[in-house]
């Protein structure tokens, strides 16, 4: 995809313009590299943050317009403000089509959905890694690298070295030597639900008594209850004895 835009020379530079470029609707930028001297550059902020959208524009070679002459740059760095739809600042670097240039380029994963970790194992895609760092001439430069899946077994992964990569693109030294896992299938975290469960019965047992024992305990209940309706009698009782003097 060939990516064109427009920039303009800056001819103001200091914290205060910046911030009345941004107030008017541009962005400053620099323009560095190919053994030029940097030139400080603005840019319209709505076309830049449109293009500022697109996958491809941070990944290969743009075509910038600046005073009716096109030169070939990558995108190097954005700044953006930490909470409002707005670019601060942007760099790009002149292209030298002789010498190679090191870019980090997005990985599209492909036929993650018919993989046997997923297809038959159930499992599920994990994307370690999103993009990677290549070196390469400009020429040679991709926007994207597909990374196929469809042999990727359950609890498997897949590391960067056995990505296949376009001709010419290389992987920097040191993801050569570390060599890290970008792609790994893994079963589901199962969702536990938790079920009602009733509260245990505590089931007393003792021993049961025998029916001599059973007869002997109501004998003696019997027993003290008898003895507590004599003794109410007999305090009833004594009342009539003085009674009985008194008519004597």
């Amino acid at each position: 995809m060939k990516i064109e835009f427009t920039a303009f020379p800056r001819t103001v530079q200091g914290t205060g313009a910046s911030r009345r470029l941004r107030g008017g609707g541009k962005v400053p930028g620099v323009v560095y590299g190919a053994d030029k001297p940097a030139l400080p550059i603005e840019l319209d902020h709505h076309a830049l943050y449109r293009h500022l959208g697109m996958e491809a524009f941070h990944a290969s070679i743009l075509d910038m317009t600046l005073e009716g002459a096109k030169e070939q740059v990558l995108l190097r760095d954005v700044q953006m403000h930490p909470f409002r739809p707005l670019v601060l600042h942007v760099d790009f670097q002149r292209v030298d089509t002789n010498k190679k240039v090191h870019m980090k380029v997005p990985l599209h994963f492909v036929n993650a959905e018919i993989c046997p970790g997923v297809k038959l194992g159930g499992g599920v895609v994990n994307h370690v890694m999103n993009e990677i760092d290549i070196q390469c001439l400009p020429a040679a430069l991709p926007e994207f690298i597909a990374v196929n899946l469809e042999k990727l077994e359950l609890g498997h992964s897949m590391h960067v070295i056995e990505v296949p990569l376009p001709q010419g693109v290389e992987l920097i030294s040191r993801l050569k030597k570390e060599n890290p896992a970008i792609v790994t299938v893994q079963v589901p975290k199962a969702i536990v639900i938790e079920e009602e469960v009733a509260a245990p019965v505590t089931e007393i047992i003792g021993e049961v008594p025998a029916e001599g024992e059973e007869a002997a305990a109501a004998e003696g209940k019997e027993g003290k209850e008898g003895e507590k309706g004599e003794k109410g009698e007999k305090k009833e009782a004594a009342p009539e004895k003085k009674e009985a003097g008194k008519k004597e």
